[in-house]
């Protein structure tokens, strides 16, 4: 493994951006630690239904707070889009063109989810499986699409948007949350901020790529961000968890509240804080190829994490009893502690589902990642451009 750690990282071109690799892969896995962490299948008279810790024992709701990385992948999103789209321009390569290669990637792997979960979702059916079973189960797999949706449709929007002041969009979640729930206005509207919510930052990343996001903007927006959090969580109304608790009248996350969106705006000015950190750290041949992985990987680790839990909660109903912390209602702390220990168990899952569909994301580039692990400089070189 050290060799091609070394192998990975002498093929790496000179000029990449390792940090913004970094912080990618970051992202990605803390959706993955915390849904992990805060979904829970409750197996309750032949009925699996979703529940939450977080719905029980409010006061682990600063785990949400280093979980939810949303902002960071929209920022890390913004960022590589309009760098991309630039270079597009500058090559003479078309609009459409552009889109098709940047969209290309996010969707074959959803392909191949949508068609595993109609076939099992059509198979629970027919097997007799409750109607709460299949919707719980259907509804969690398919979860991050919502997401997914969003990034896609800003990732389209990029020539529009690049130049976009981020406070723009965040005028519009202020008034749209203002018209909710200072004035009673209808819950539909709250959608409204599903669009302009992950613009904010997006277009912090669109800046970021302009030059305008020094250290000093990473430390106003986190110190802006945190404050701002804060004053609406203990005066405004807005839940502490940062994700959505079943139950509960108000979701931060789905659709985006004002607090969610200035909680991200905090994320994102950490982020450029770390930036230089990070940088000497994924210097490290052995971090670097970590990262590299990730982000050669990132919407499969994406789309099938949920899978990969709900896999492992199905197959220990087979012994005939619920298991601690896998089918047990969460609430206590005996239930975290046994859900840390099935969270390698989980890891093992998620591997086996990235083996398995990991092909829809990578396309050709499986044969380019055989190359680098017989030494091949070119082709490692070639997998490292395009994670």
């Amino acid at each position: 493994m050290s060799v091609l750690a070394r192998r990975v990282d002498a093929a790496t071109p000179p000029g990449r951006d390792r940090a913004v690799d970094a912080l990618r892969a970051f992202a990605i896995l803390g959706v993955v630690g915390g849904h992990w962490l805060v979904t829970a299948l409750v197996s309750d008279g032949g009925t699996l239904r979703a529940a939450s810790p977080l719905g029980h024992m409010s006061w682990l709701a600063p785990v949400s707070w280093v979980f939810q990385t949303l902002a960071v992948f929209f920022l890390v999103g913004g960022h590589v889009a309009t760098k991309s789209y630039a270079s597009a321009r500058a090559r003479g390569t078309g609009y459409l063109p552009w889109l098709a290669a940047r969209l290309g990637r996010l969707f074959r792997p959803v392909a191949a989810v949508l068609a595993l979960w109609t076939a099992v979702g059509a198979g629970l059916v027919l097997s007799g499986a409750g109607p709460d079973t299949v919707h719980t189960l259907v509804k969690l797999a398919l979860s991050p699409l919502w997401f997914l949706l969003a990034f896609a449709v800003l990732t389209a929007a990029t020539p529009l948007v690049r130049r976009l002041n981020p406070l723009w969009p965040l005028a519009v979640v202020l008034h749209v949350d203002l018209l909710r729930f200072g004035f009673g206005g209808p819950a539909w509207l709250g959608w409204v901020n599903m669009a302009a919510g992950w613009l904010v930052p997006y277009t912090l990343g669109a800046a970021w790529t302009r030059g305008e996001l020094t250290r000093h903007a990473g430390r106003v927006l986190l110190a802006v961000g945190a404050a701002a959090t804060a004053g609406l969580v203990l005066w405004g109304g807005y839940p502490a968890s940062m994700v959505g608790v079943p139950g509960e009248p108000v979701s931060n996350l789905n659709p985006p509240t004002l607090a969610a969106v200035t909680f991200g705006l905090a994320q994102c000015g950490l982020a450029l804080l770390l930036r230089e950190p990070l940088t000497r750290w994924t210097r490290r041949p052995a971090v670097w190829a970590a990262v590299a992985l990730v982000n050669l990987s990132a919407m499969t680790i994406f789309l099938w994490h949920q899978t990969a839990l709900m896999a492992v909660t199905a197959l220990g109903l087979l012994g005939g009893e619920p298991l601690p912390g896998l089918h047990t209602v969460p609430d206590g702390p005996g239930w975290v502690l046994a859900r840390l220990a099935w969270l390698p168990v989980f890891a093992l899952g998620l591997v086996v589902c990235w083996a398995a569909f990991r092909v829809y994301e990578q396309g050709g580039r499986g044969a380019r990642a055989v190359r680098v692990r017989r030494g091949a400089g070119n082709g490692g070189a070639e997998a490292v451009r395009r994670a």
